[in-house]
């Protein structure tokens, strides 16, 4: 890794810049986008394809303070059976849409807490996405799992539905960082849910994990990460924690003065990822892990990792479409995000029209640079010879851009006649150097910072 003074002289530790799980960035969307693109653009789907189906459950029965997700309290289950009943009729709607021979290659429960929904509610929604598109052949179905909000009841119905990845959150272990940022779940809790996953036969178990929280220490992380191991999660995600309390207000609980500052941030990032690859973990873009035999590393081996709004990904469709208030669904064409409330988005269900409420078509270099982007934050480089044959692209237009951009690196980056590569040093940049690529006012949002 170059050295901390380098890093801070390249702007490392005062930089705010996207996660680019998309681009151009959701900030970048706009109303131009709407139900009647989003309907098209569903009809323009070959018939036969497989495609990927997120599914947004926005409820939790407690709000976490760090939490920056779209997400609502309840301690009732009757909003949750009111939703449940739009999401049916949005997927209905969807059904008939979609061309004949539609199959799901990914299927994707996340929000919020979607294993609030009791067992029965479980069913309902399983019944509801099948009748529309069925799981093809090798499809991995995952829900998130909150282990404080599970029980066998409800992990039979998902393994009887096919559930065969379960994706756990863990962020700390340590006492205090949990009290302070209001995420109470102990490590015997998360020990029985595990287990309890694994004795249904789910095939894959993943994990998330935070830095950067308040109070985290090395000493700390160490000791969660180790606890985490214990599990044998096949892959982990070591996500950075984005301290955004003006866009989520309930992150204002927080005590900034305890959150440590960017360098120790990068000092817990290298601890934890140390103490991954360690234990025989195969490092995955800027922030995942896996296993040797795990599908994301099979496809960072065969050069398929993909990276979209769930993070890193193996899926092969080109079309994902989500479900539920806030979604945001990918076609060739462009994005598509429901409305973000989830009273707004109930309207539209209710009144027979999609709630598609704002989105992005591509044009322009959008495509172009969406793939170097995406080249980078997976493989840390960017082939010369597949874009010029992809974009039509002159080489030597695209070989004094990579030399531009090089330059604003300190001599980091390496431009040779295959492309540009961001060596292991330099890697703690990587979203700063896409960003060098993105062509949009990155002024219009705050974003989160850079390591």
């Amino acid at each position: 890794m170059a050295k901390k003074t380098q890093l801070a002289k390249l702007g490392l530790f005062d930089a705010k810049v996207p996660r680019y799980t998309s681009y151009p960035t959701a900030p970048h969307f706009s109303s131009v986008i709407g139900p009647t693109d989003f309907a098209d653009w569903i009809r323009a789907i070959e018939p036969g394809s497989r495609i990927s189906l997120y599914v947004h459950v926005p409820f939790c029965r407690r709000l976490c303070w760090f939490c920056a997700c779209r997400t609502q309290g309840t301690q009732s289950d009757e909003p949750v059976r009111a939703y449940l009943e739009t999401l049916k009729s949005e997927l209905a709607m969807l059904g008939a849409a979609l061309p004949r021979g539609v199959t799901l290659s990914r299927l994707h429960w996340g929000g919020g807490t979607p294993t609030l929904l009791k067992p029965d509610m479980m069913r309902e929604l399983t019944d509801s996405i099948f009748d529309i598109a069925p799981l093809s052949d090798e499809a991995e179905f995952s829900v998130e799992i909150d282990p404080n909000e599970i029980d066998a009841e409800r992990l039979d119905v998902l393994a009887a539905a096919g559930m065969n990845r379960a994706s756990i959150g863990v962020q700390d272990f340590d006492d205090e960082i949990q009290k302070t940022i209001g995420r109470i779940q102990g490590y015997d809790v998360t020990r029985q849910a595990v287990d309890m996953i694994r004795e249904r036969g789910v095939q894959s178990l993943n994990a998330d994990i935070l830095f950067g929280l308040p109070h985290q220490s090395g000493v700390r992380i160490t000791e969660t990460v180790q606890k985490l191991l214990s599990f044998n999660p096949d892959r982990v995600a070591l996500y950075g924690y984005a301290h955004v309390p003006w866009m989520a207000k309930r992150q204002q609980l927080i005590p900034s003065d305890a959150l440590p500052t960017p360098q120790e941030r990068l000092d817990l990032f290298e601890t934890a990822r140390r103490l991954f690859i360690w234990d025989g973990y195969d490092e995955i873009g800027i922030d995942h892990f896996a296993r040797p035999e795990d599908g994301l590393s099979r496809a960072l081996r065969a050069g398929r990792l993909r990276r979209n709004f769930q993070g890193y990904t193996d899926d092969p469709a080109d079309v994902l479409i989500g479900v539920g208030a806030s979604s945001i669904s990918r076609f060739p064409q462009g994005y598509a995000q429901n409305a973000s409330a989830t009273s707004v988005h109930t309207a539209a269900i209710r009144d027979g029209r999609f709630s598609t409420a704002r989105g992005h078509a591509f044009s322009g270099e959008d495509l172009m640079r969406s793939r170097m982007i995406e080249a980078l934050m997976c493989d840390f480089r960017i082939d010369a010879g597949e874009i010029t044959s992809r974009f039509g692209i002159d080489r030597a237009d695209l070989t004094a851009e990579f030399k531009r951009i090089a330059a604003e690196f300190d001599g980091l980056l390496k431009v040779t006649e295959a492309g540009l590569d961001v060596p292991v040093e330099a890697r703690p940049l990587t979203r700063m150097i896409a960003r060098a690529f993105d062509a949009y006012d990155l002024s219009k949002a705050g974003h989160s910072s850079a390591i």
